[in-house]
């Protein structure tokens, strides 16, 4: 199963008021493992980039100029994400945001069967508890000590290793373990079980009068002697 763990850094947060996606990263997996298939592009805006957005994420229209604009990645990225399920933490604002680009460039948008919700899963496993990626990571011990601020491709990479473990912590070792064991091989040595020779072990006449001393000084009619008396006739 191939699937695409996603993320995208923005000039704001509303793609209907004018913002503009400024980078894109996505991973891929296959049956819950980086394959280390990986796209990561930044992206010109084609505006300004307030100051409360380089708070986040750290970059400026002046860091970003020159870059690619999104209509000359769009192609490739959609060839990366192929038909395969989209995972994004907060998986409907990517969508919105990548559909509005998309939609620019002239294609189509993004169908929704397609989306995974992170988020939405771990406030089903963690419901009441944060759920950001960082509170994940430190919940699930994925190390994002690096993580000094939001950056696409960093946190593509976390996000993936935090959806690996809400969805159980697949590892390849797992699924061997779980194959049936195989017959032996013909011509594979077998041991045969050792043979053990009975070893009873008997009490000597001076262990058992010292028993019989012990039972009649400290036991007053012990069920297994009456039991074991002769008993008269009615």
């Amino acid at each position: 199963m191939r699937q695409i763990v996603l993320d995208t850094e923005t000039t704001g947060l509303d793609p209907a008021s004018g913002d503009r996606v400024i980078e894109v990263a996505a991973i891929e997996i296959f049956n819950f493992m980086p394959t280390g298939a990986t796209f990561h592009e930044l992206v010109d805006p084609e505006r300004d980039i307030p100051e409360e957005a380089t708070r986040v994420h750290g970059m400026t229209v002046e860091m970003l100029r020159g870059k690619p604009l999104f209509r000359d990645i769009a192609g490739r990225m959609l060839d990366f994400l192929g038909d395969s399920e989209i995972i994004a933490h907060n998986a409907p604002f990517d969508f919105g945001f990548l559909d509005a680009e998309l939609v620019r460039a002239g294609h189509k948008r993004l169908d929704r069967s397609r989306m995974v919700d992170s988020l939405a899963v771990a406030k089903r496993r963690y419901p009441g508890l944060p759920n950001s990626l960082d509170s994940l990571c430190r919940r699930l011990g994925v190390d994002n000590t690096m993580r000094t601020a939001h950056n696409a491709l960093l946190d593509v990479k976390l996000l993936a290793e935090v959806y690996l473990e809400l969805m159980g912590g697949k590892q390849p070792g797992f699924e061997l373990a779980a194959r049936p064991a195989r017959p032996a091989a013909m011509g594979s040595l077998v041991v045969a079980p050792v043979a053990r020779t009975p070893r009873p072990i008997t009490a000597s006449a001076d262990e058992l009068a010292a028993h019989a001393a012990f039972v009649a000084k400290k036991l007053k009619d012990p069920l297994w002697v009456s039991l074991a008396a002769p008993q008269p006739l009615s």
